[in-house]
């Protein structure tokens, strides 16, 4: 288990979108700037927000939805999402440049 720093967090996560399955559906999470945020959820939810880069993870804040602290946690061959309590809510299925689903539009 390696928590990923903020330096390969900007690396793997500015510009990109990440598809996180999460049980068998996938979330996109697109990470605009270095500050704006979009999620589309498995069930069509879709939010819009801020987030920062902590020193081991990062903090977003949805307009209309829930504020939460995450890190990626990284082991041979995955990176999963976990939450603020140490439980894994997703791994990561692929990174994509850009914004291929149109979460920005």
């Amino acid at each position: 288990m390696t928590i990923l720093h903020k330096d390969t967090l900007a690396i793997i996560m500015i510009g990109t979108t990440h598809v996180v399955d999460m049980g068998g559906k996938s979330a996109f999470i697109h990470y605009e700037t270095g500050d704006r945020a979009h999620m589309l959820l498995p069930d069509g939810t879709r939010f819009h927000g801020l987030w920062t880069l902590q020193d081991d993870g990062y903090k977003v804040e949805w307009r209309d939805g829930p504020t939460g602290s995450w890190k990626l946690d990284h082991t041979p061959g995955a990176i999963d999402y976990v939450d603020a309590t140490g439980i894994v809510r997703g791994r990561i299925s692929r990174i994509d440049f850009g914004d291929p689903q149109s979460l920005a539009a």
